[in-house]
């Protein structure tokens, strides 16, 4: 048995598979360097998953945040991102298997950080809020 948390991350990863660019180097929570012949690539991590409980229902809201990282080599890695970044958010908020397993999704914020590597290097993250509900005594049900 798995907890709802981990359906969404997965559920997430598979949309991602076929991003413009990137086939199939899609990592979950890697934190070893990528070489030059591994990006473009997408890193998949989340960094809080908040709990409230429902006033009449023996339910928990969540709001888990997730972040998809862009990491890209290029003279202009921003501008070499671009075209990932929109793949990617095309197939997060257009996946079925995802919608029936949360009850909102929605970007919050896309930041960029540019890297002295081998050649320019740029993470472009892409986080989002995702909204979902789980029963109080067990966090893989609704």
């Amino acid at each position: 048995m798995t907890t709802r948390r981990e359906s969404i991350l997965d559920a997430v990863k598979a949309a991602l598979t076929g991003t413009t660019s990137v086939g199939q180097r899609i990592y979950r929570s890697r934190v070893t360097a990528l070489t030059r012949a591994e990006s473009p690539a997408l890193l998949l991590s989340w960094s809080n998953d908040t709990a409230i409980q429902t006033t009449s229902l023996a339910t928990l809201d969540h709001t888990l945040t997730i972040d998809v990282s862009v990491i890209v080599r290029g003279d202009t890695p921003d501008e070499v991102a671009d075209p990932i970044v929109e793949s990617l958010h095309n197939k997060i908020m257009t996946n079925t298997a995802l919608s029936n397993l949360i009850s909102d999704i929605y970007l919050t914020t896309t930041t960029n950080e540019n890297i002295d590597a081998d050649q320019p290097a740029g993470i472009i993250t892409c986080s989002y809020e995702i909204q979902y509900r789980t029963l109080n005594n067990d966090l893989g049900s609704v």
